[in-house]
């Protein structure tokens, strides 16, 4: 069974729930990954805590959630939220399953996949970028991280909170001003660091130029349950 930590945000839950659902290879009710999830919608903003130093409080709640997937026979476990894995390793240190680590997998499919790859931009929350999680992934494997300028920056914390969180439409002529950016900084492809932007993605399908974490965690978890089409 599948322990999943979800609610952060709700969109980006479902969308994870049916990313499983449809690559799973299943061909009836019985085949598909059961699951426990547990849609923490409650849970303060990661970015907010982060930027305060306010992170004990996340910790302990998301190590809450941890703890009680696990006693509920879960084998492994999913956090669908980019910003929440700075917390993941202590956690992971206090259970005894498996956190299957969004940011881990998502750097290391593109420096095994993507050859040429040197220079990655890194979309994401002021959290994220603040916590480094990517940009140290990077530097394991050689890759240069680029974070995007404050201007620009603002442009993805506007469609990350005031759009997609909000169930609007994100700003894809916003999207685009942030692309033209950080092609022109020479960065070969980018990360969509953040949930939200994976159901960005749903609503303006992107190029290859873009790697989607969600896509990586959905297919990371599929495997780890051997359940690949």
């Amino acid at each position: 069974m599948l322990g999943v930590i979800g609610g952060m945000g709700p969109q980006a839950t479902w969308l994870f729930l049916q990313g499983v659902t449809d690559r799973t290879g299943a061909d009836c009710d019985q085949q598909h990954i059961p699951m426990i999830i547990l849609n923490h919608t409650t849970m303060p903003d990661r970015t907010a805590a982060i930027l305060s130093g306010n992170e004990s409080m996340i910790r302990n709640l998301l190590l809450k959630d941890a703890r009680l997937l696990e006693q509920n026979g879960c084998r492994a476990i999913a956090i669908p939220c980019n910003t929440s894995h700075y917390f993941v390793d202590g956690i992971q240190a206090e259970i005894s399953i498996p956190i299957i680590h969004m940011v881990r997998e998502t750097v290391n499919r593109v420096a095994k996949n993507k050859a040429g790859i040197k220079k990655l931009a890194i979309l994401a929350t002021d959290g994220t970028n603040r916590t480094g999680i990517y940009h140290e992934e990077c530097r394991r494997w050689g890759l240069e991280a680029y974070t995007p300028s404050p201007e620009k920056q603002l442009l993805m914390m506007k469609i990350i909170y005031e759009e997609i969180k909000r169930g609007r439409q994100g700003s894809l002529s916003d999207f685009l001003q942030v692309e033209q950016e950080i092609r022109n900084a020479g960065c070969e492809a980018a990360i969509l660091a953040c949930t939200e932007l994976s159901c960005f993605a749903r609503q303006h399908p992107l190029p290859n130029y873009y790697i989607d974490a969600m896509d990586v965690l959905i297919d990371r978890t599929i495997q780890f349950f051997g359940k690949d089409k």
